[in-house]
């Protein structure tokens, strides 16, 4: 089987001939650029010095290039948005270095220069005239949105306010999108995963908006997740609109790139704190279900995409509602959290949804156990989640910058040594 094959055999549940691996295909499966740049040092895959490409600098995850993939036996490629989280393109790059040194190279539009407390901010669209919408502290590794909230005066907050970062896709980004998977499918025989636009509901990520420089609305996270109770008319109706705005999208986007991707990247919101979910059950079928079951039917009824949901933390409780909303796959399976064990999840859930992720815990396995408890915990994993299929191989969430070179090589060598 090619690495195409190899995915969509696993994500329909049926046999193949190794467990399917992915690397840096979506943004919360990445890997942050001084892990990277240690990684491929290891693999003597670049010189001392030589920089990587940030390819989504609000969380600086670097990019997984052919050599890469082809080192590792990755078999998804990512298909990101024409524009990045702040707004302008990855293009025209230009070198700089992370504060522990890391070189990288960074999009023209990406601020460079520290203000006065050391930190760097980043801008709206690389407009400095704005005010900023995310900030590095000084000795940091990633951005952190600043929040920019007006006063809320609820006899006049509009749903509009809460669309304005959800438009229908124009012509640059449809040309874009039918160039790109164009290309990567004839360039690779890696399963493409596609960022869905505008498909996640309640993202609070989206929420302080990093690339508009006048967001309008609900805009403060905290704010937002208590509009979820005390707001719950309002957030219904930004979710009810937001989906139609997507539904229209998805058929734009289909009709620009049909078969040349195969997973469309639908939902990055996170469901789970560390200890139980954020939201009731009851809550989620309220709010959220009817939309996500809309457009995974859609996408079901008129194309041949898998769908692909990003939820953190102890989820368990919802893991039935998102089966019945119709998502296809599930990550990270954050399995440190509250009832996350991974046995009871492959058990109950693990014919009915894939799971991609799990394989490696990035909280504390990772970054500060030895390379031989890597080893233990991966071949573990591996034994619980790859059976029967449904499983593709990805840590817990992006690979962060403490990881040490020799655990990321021990974690894709057991990877290796199963695939054999």
């Amino acid at each position: 089987m090619n690495s195409r094959q190899t995915v969509l055999s696993a994500v329909n549940h049926k046999p193949a001939d190794r467990v399917p691996l992915d690397l840096g295909a979506a943004p919360t499966t990445g890997i942050a650029a001084t892990a990277l740049y240690r990684l491929k040092r290891s693999l003597g895959l670049i010189g001392e010095g030589e920089p990587v490409k940030i390819v989504e600098p609000f969380q600086m995850l670097g990019e997984v290039d052919a050599p890469l993939r082809e080192a590792l036996g990755v078999d998804v490629v990512g298909l990101p948005p024409r524009t990045n989280f702040f707004g302008f393109a990855n293009d025209n790059y230009k070198p700089w270095r992370l504060f522990d040194g890391t070189p990288v190279l960074v999009p023209g539009q990406f601020n460079t220069d520290p203000d006065a407390n050391g930190d760097i901010l980043q801008y709206p669209g690389g407009d400095r005239s704005q005010p900023p919408s995310a900030r590095m502290p000084q000795g940091g590794f990633y951005f952190d949105a600043i929040i920019r909230q007006r006063p809320i005066d609820d006899s006049k907050l509009s749903v509009e306010d809460n669309l304005q970062e959800f438009q229908p896709l124009g012509a640059a980004d449809l040309d874009y999108y039918s160039r790109e998977s164009t290309r990567l499918r004839s360039e690779t025989d890696c399963a493409v995963m596609i960022l869905g636009p505008g498909t996640a509901l309640g993202d609070v990520a989206l929420v302080p908006a990093p690339w508009m420089a006048d967001p309008r609305g609900i805009r403060d996270v905290e704010e937002w997740y208590v509009s979820l109770m005390i707001r719950k008319d309002y957030v219904a109706e930004v979710y009810s609109q937001q989906t139609e705005i997507a539904l229209a999208n998805l058929a734009r986007l289909w009709a620009a790139v049909g078969d040349n991707a195969d997973i469309i990247y639908m939902s990055g919101t996170d469901f789970g704190t560390q200890c139980a979910p954020f939201l009731s059950p009851q809550s989620y079928r309220e709010l959220y279900l009817p939309h996500h079951k809309r457009m995974n039917d859609w996408v079901h009824a008129n194309t041949s995409w898998k769908t692909f949901m990003h939820s953190c933390g102890s989820i368990e409780p919802l893991i039935d509602h998102f089966i019945e909303a119709g998502f296809d796959i599930l990550n990270p399976v954050q399995a440190s959290a509250a009832g996350m064990e991974l046995p009871g999840l492959k058990s109950r859930y693990g014919q009915r949804i894939t799971f991609w992720g799990g394989g490696a815990d990035t909280q504390q396995v990772l970054p500060r156990a030895s390379a031989d408890e890597v080893r233990a915990q991966v071949r573990q994993r591996l034994k619980i989640l790859a059976p029967g299929g449904g499983f593709v191989f990805n840590p817990v969430h992006n690979i962060q910058a403490d990881v040490p070179p020799e655990n990321l090589l021990a974690m894709y060598d057991e990877v290796r040594k199963f695939r054999l």
